[in-house]
């Protein structure tokens, strides 16, 4: 597996902070609860989605294999290049010059990428010359509903 040197994303440029107020404490996606007084703490984005900033880089998703995995078409996945991929990462990677995200498997020396749909083969690294390189790790995954 070899790092890949360029790549198309947005690179991440840190501007001025933007601390927008997050409420503490969690809300229900099930049954609602009754009407707590709850506080404000201001948080910047840059600060929750962003660990490394000279290593990250935004690219948007075109696609429905990783609909499983909470990812879909015209999502922006947050990757991080500092981060040394693991088994079931979800890694962007470049595979034969064309790039994808997938779920990464390594074991027992076995490599190969997965889609979290599984009617979408498994890319399997057999062949000799086939190329992997792992781009970066993806960590967050920013969503528009509007």
């Amino acid at each position: 597996m070899n790092s890949s040197p360029a790549h198309p994303g947005q690179p991440f440029v840190a501007g001025p902070a933007l601390p927008l107020p997050m409420v503490q404490g969690t809300i229900r996606a099930g049954f609602p609860s009754p009407a707590d007084d709850f506080s404000v703490r201001r948080h910047d984005l840059n600060e929750l989605l962003i660990t490394h900033p000279t290593a990250t880089f935004f690219w948007t998703v075109r696609g429905t294999s990783m609909q499983g995995a909470g990812i879909s078409d015209g999502d922006i996945l947050v990757v991080n290049r500092a981060l040394a991929p693991r088994h079931g990462d979800i890694v962007v990677a470049e595979v034969d010059n064309d790039f994808t995200v997938k779920y990464l498997f390594q074991r027992q020396g076995r490599i190969k990428l997965q889609a979290a749909d599984p009617t979408f083969p498994d890319i399997v690294f057999e062949r000799d010359g086939q190329r992997l390189a792992v781009v970066g790790v993806v960590t967050c995954t920013i969503k528009r509903f509007r």
